[in-house]
């Protein structure tokens, strides 16, 4: 069911958030938006038309992005893509034909973030494979990377076929399956506390191979920025500069910071990361510069500062916020 059928809708509605909000970067809540081609080129075209340098984040899945080239995904502002990334033995149809990892690369060498997500549960995963499946995502090294478990939520078929044949677990809070937790339904061969520890050691296995997520997210925006610093369309040079504004300055300190952190739980990545800083600095000179040293130390000293309060049992409780539209009172 889409929603907004045409591209023309789509840049109306952008355009009035645009002026609204004051805002040039759009989430499109779309399952698999670059799906609908047509949609995305007439889209394209009244951007270009207009000049506009948004910055759009999709999710998207392999077979769907490979309908554009790249630069077609860097004119229509497309800079940060949500993709599902399971492994060859999971048989989706939306990953067949595609070099998950290559395409990855690909992304992230034209400034394009790219954010993976892998399942942890499916049928096919046992207490021996799961961990070269949590490798074989990992492998991809994405700027993010989210691992959810295999959820049947009510009101879908995954839940309808379980519930017959039998598998659902009682007793368990609907607010707690969100993926996040332990599974609410009874896996072949993966108990549902098993489930929670291989999630936990998939995102630590994520941090401690790849990096920080700023860290990675920092190499994307340099190589999008060197990529596209001359490109002869406007709205994609100012775009691209607008990215790398934050690397002149907090992310250059935040990468010093990173840089000594890191080097009690990955020493290599430590000194990519050290490499890193060292190649922005050389690319946006003393501004740079200063903001490592001034600002680095203090970002360090802050978050191992965070760290004992985490470890502490400290806990944030964001505040509670109400939206209504197309409210109508009720009539006494």
């Amino acid at each position: 069911m889409n929603f907004y059928e045409s591209g023309d809708e789509l840049f109306e509605v952008m355009s009035h958030m645009e002026r609204a909000l004051k805002v040039q970067t759009f989430f499109v809540m779309d399952e698999n938006f670059l799906l609908h081609r047509e949609r995305a080129t007439q889209l394209l075209q009244r951007i270009k038309r207009a000049g506009k340098s948004w910055g759009i984040a999709v999710f998207a899945s392999a077979n769907a992005i490979r309908k554009y080239t790249v630069e077609e995904l860097v004119d229509l502002g497309v800079s940060w893509i949500w993709m599902d990334l399971e492994s060859p033995k999971s048989h989706y149809t939306k990953l067949q034909g595609t070099d998950t990892r290559q395409l990855t690369r690909e992304l992230r060498e034209h400034g394009i973030r790219v954010q993976g997500s892998t399942i942890i549960g499916l049928e096919h995963h046992t207490r021996e494979n799961i961990g070269d499946e949590i490798d074989y995502a990992v492998g991809h090294h994405t700027d993010f990377h989210q691992f959810m478990l295999y959820t049947p939520v009510p009101g879908t078929p995954l839940f309808k076929e379980m519930s017959e044949q039998g598998r659902m677990l009682d007793n368990v809070d609907l607010a707690d399956i969100h993926g996040q937790n332990k599974f609410n339904f009874q896996h072949a061969v993966i108990s549902r506390d098993d489930s929670k520890r291989f999630r936990a050691w998939a995102f630590r296995r994520d941090y401690e191979q790849n990096g920080p997520s700023l860290y990675r997210m920092c190499q994307t925006t340099l190589q999008g920025w060197r990529r596209y610093k001359d490109y002869p369309d406007l709205r994609v040079r100012e775009r691209f500069a607008r990215e790398a504004g934050k690397l002149r300055t907090a992310y250059n300190a935040a990468l010093w910071a990173m840089e000594k952190q890191f080097r009690d739980v990955n020493r290599s990545v430590s000194e990519e990361i050290r490499e890193l800083r060292r190649e922005v600095e050389r690319e946006f000179g003393t501004a740079s510069r200063v903001a490592s040293r001034l600002g680095g130390p203090l970002l360090l000293w802050t978050s191992r500062r965070e760290e004992r309060r985490l470890a502490a049992a400290h806990s944030y409780e964001p505040p509670t916020f109400l939206e209504r539209s197309n409210w109508t009172e009720a009539q006494a």
